[in-house]
């Protein structure tokens, strides 16, 4: 009984959190003048909400550009977190407890704080309107170090003894030995970066001008709020749901991955 009750109240669960997902793409397949009804399934499939997307908007070169972005920041990011982290975790050197308190600080300043800064040198450097201005500032994550080193510090040190007996440098080691036994953090520290890289909105706003280099949810946002839609509710649907569909891909396809690190060495130490 008390597993029954369980189930239920996750799938209960589930479904709240599902719902307006699935109501937004079923929706999206809707005549403008059915969403507003309350039947979840349209009674006539049609795709003008997003043939009016592909013709308002340059929606596929958007998609080319976030994935560009969130590609080079997600893997600049697990490459040099790694490093700090394994530097962090499994060696002794002076000062290395206050290296990580300092991450830890930087992780509770506000990223607004930030922003006007990192503007201001972007622009010195002639970034604007460029991908190199939405990759570089983000290059690494504290977060990700954090979720790292907390699963680094989860091996045991006689293993990466043996290897520096073997003749493996420290890079050698952290490649071959590190990684492989860390995927599920890896992996989890991979996906929060991707995610809040694609989804970020203010950041490309601020650095991109020229409609050719606007990212995926700055082209949605603008899109959705400067008219491009016509003030229709289907076609803010269809581009919305075009934008969140790669991340829920992402999550369905790494979810084993994700859910292990974060129930057994997400924590620790």
């Amino acid at each position: 009984m008390k597993k029954f009750l369980l189930y239920i109240v996750l799938i209960l669960g589930a479904v709240a959190f599902a719902y307006p997902f699935v109501w937004m793409m079923l929706a999206s397949f809707k005549p403008e003048l059915e969403i507003g009804g309350l039947t979840l399934l349209p009674s006539s499939w049609t795709l003008d909400s997003y043939r009016l997307v592909f013709e308002s908007i340059p929606i596929v070169r958007a998609f080319l550009n976030s994935l560009i972005v969130v590609v080079a920041v997600t893997g600049s990011v697990l490459l040099f977190s790694s490093m700090i982290a394994y530097a962090l975790s499994k060696l002794n050197w002076r000062g290395r407890e206050t290296v990580f308190n300092t991450i830890l600080f930087t992780m509770m300043v506000p990223g607004m704080v930030m922003l006007i800064p990192l503007y201001t040198l972007v622009v010195r450097f002639g970034w604007t309107d460029s991908l190199v201005g939405l990759i570089v500032p983000f290059l690494m994550n504290a977060t990700a170090v954090l979720i790292l080193r907390q699963s680094f510090l989860t091996i045991p040190g006689d293993i990466l003894e043996a290897a520096r007996i073997d003749g493996c440098g420290e890079l050698r080691i952290l490649f071959t030995i590190i990684w492989p036994l860390s995927i599920p953090a890896i992996v989890t520290a991979g996906i929060i970066v991707f995610i809040g890289n694609w989804n970020e909105v203010l950041w490309p706003i601020m650095v991109i001008r020229k409609e050719e280099w606007m990212t995926m949810p700055q082209m949605v946002a603008l899109f959705s709020v400067g008219g491009g839609s016509f003030g229709k509710l289907g076609p803010q649907l269809a581009a919305a749901f075009m934008l969140g569909l790669p991340i829920i891909a992402l999550f369905l396809f790494f979810q084993r991955y994700f859910i292990s690190s974060m129930a057994s060495s997400g924590l620790k130490g």
